[in-house]
């Protein structure tokens, strides 16, 4: 997680001195600039194919295998700890499907540290000439052999699920965004720190880059820099997050707390391509168990222009997803996929529409258990999840949104329950100028827990944030 951490701080000061922002994001009220963006006036340009690379198998097998012996040497020989002696039975026992069993390790290591092994799996052949579809394998065969031979333990479905689910997404997140960093074209004091920067997000494309004599190098061709927009927004303010049912107001703990969005996707953006769009959402701050409280990823697979004039614009997007909350009230881990509908209305010159809708399977997803399972404080889960929302844009200047997210989960795996999740979250924001604004966010969290043994959970956990917001186009 430090080396979450350092990369997250290096990359935001790689953005800052790389840009010159609007808002986009996952909300009825940052539904504008992406449709904007995508729908009006002109039609989609059609970019020449970009010549295919060269492909190396081998170079892309040995670094798969670097990714599993690496971790599995520091377990077996630094922490020395006892999943790591495997042998010939341990390999024997695990080849057999009934073994398979969930695990009851931390929320950490199953929700982000098996995501982010699986992400190394699928750069290893993405970095190395294989499109998105070609890598995708590759995390979930690196997923199974980690399971059967990197670890005496029984193979777990939980593991093999957000190790490959996960680290697709977050792989191809990493190695588009670890791209878009480097600037083929410069040299000096920030070639070198957006050539770190990549490589801290995505470790086998800065290896690759170093390897090909890249790192550094100036390059005028333009299929070695990605053209893609990126718009971010970042936030630092204070927040309240209530556990206890109670007025965050008279109760809730305060704290600083800073947040990072970012949109990445062409100006006409080629829906065909998985992962041409990507919103990327992670949350820090000082009140909590842990500094990293969220980390949120959605990645578009496919989408549809479905409607487009000057009073009205549509678009439907695929996306896949993967969320990781982790706060010192509340913990939810998932991935899932999502039929989107992004619509924007333009009433007036001055006043704007905006609505989202999705609904989706919830693959699998860790849910918290105050009961606790074999010792573990979440139950595995899958279900169904759905959102919707609207938001009003007054000439570029008041923004007003109000969104919903929610679910129902059946337990697979834990404490015999079935769950309801409820968000509700509201924003109200004001530009003072083109680049700065205030925003006021008031929200509700609300889980509720039906259980076949224990007595029902009816958990609400109140919260609050009021920030100073940066945007940037990048």
């Amino acid at each position: 997680m430090k080396l979450l951490y350092l990369a997250l701080a290096i990359t935001l000061f790689s953005l800052l001195v790389n840009s010159p922002l609007s808002v986009n994001a996952q909300t009825a009220g940052d539904v504008t600039k992406l449709v904007d963006s995508t729908t009006k006036t002109a039609p989609p340009i059609k970019l020449k194919p970009l010549p295919p690379k060269e492909k190396r198998f081998w170079r892309a097998a040995y670094q798969l295998g670097l990714a599993q012996v690496v971790p599995w040497s520091y377990n077996r020989y630094i922490a020395n700890v006892d999943y790591a002696r495997i042998t010939g039975e341990t390999a024997k026992y695990n080849l057999s499907p009934s073994h398979w069993t969930f695990d009851k390790d931390i929320f950490q290591t199953n929700q982000f540290g098996h995501p982010y092994q699986g992400s190394l799996y699928f750069s290893a052949f993405r970095t190395n000439g294989y499109s998105f579809w070609q890598s995708a394998p590759a995390a979930v065969a690196g997923s199974y052999m980690w399971e059967t031979f990197g670890e005496a333990g029984p193979p777990s479905p939980n593991d093999f699920v957000n190790t490959s689910f996960g680290g697709i997404v977050l792989g191809e997140m990493s190695y588009r965004l670890s791209n878009k960093l480097v600037n083929n074209h410069t040299l000096g004091f920030k070639r070198q720190l957006t050539e770190v920067a990549g490589f801290l997000i995505n470790p086998m494309n800065g290896l690759n880059r170093i390897i090909d004599g890249k790192w550094g190098k100036v390059s005028y061709k333009e299929a070695n820099r990605d053209s893609s927009s990126i718009s971010a927004e970042f936030d630092l303010g204070t927040r309240s997050f209530n556990a206890n049912n109670k007025s965050f107001i008279k109760y809730g703990k305060f704290g600083w707390f800073g947040r990072v969005k970012l949109l990445y996707g062409n100006r006409y953006k080629d829906y065909e391509t998985p992962f041409s769009n990507i919103y990327i959402s992670a949350e820090v701050g000082s009140d909590d168990s842990s500094l990293v409280n969220n980390v949120n990823v959605y990645g578009s697979l496919i989408g549809w222009e479905i409607k487009s004039n000057e009073k009205l614009q549509h678009l439907a997007v695929l996306s896949a997803n993967y969320d990781y909350i982790r706060k010192e009230a509340f913990i939810y881990g998932g991935q899932s996929v999502k039929i989107n509908l992004l619509s924007e209305y333009n009433i007036t010159k001055i006043f704007t529409v905006n609505t989202t809708f999705g609904l989706g399977p919830v693959i699998l997803a860790a849910v918290p258990d105050r009961y606790m399972y074999l010792g573990r404080r979440y139950n595995y889960a899958s279900g169904v999840s759905i959102n919707g929302g609207g938001g009003i844009n007054v000439s570029d200047k008041i923004f007003a949104s109000i969104d919903y997210r929610g679910g129902w989960l059946q337990t697979i795996n834990g404490n015999k329950s079935h769950y309801f999740l409820h968000t509700v979250n509201s924003e109200f924001r004001y530009f003072p100028n083109k680049k700065l604004s205030i925003a006021v966010e008031p929200g509700y969290l609300i889980l509720r827990g039906y259980y076949a043994d224990y007595n029902d959970v009816d958990q609400k956990y109140p919260y609050f944030r009021v920030s100073a917001r940066y945007n940037v186009n990048l």
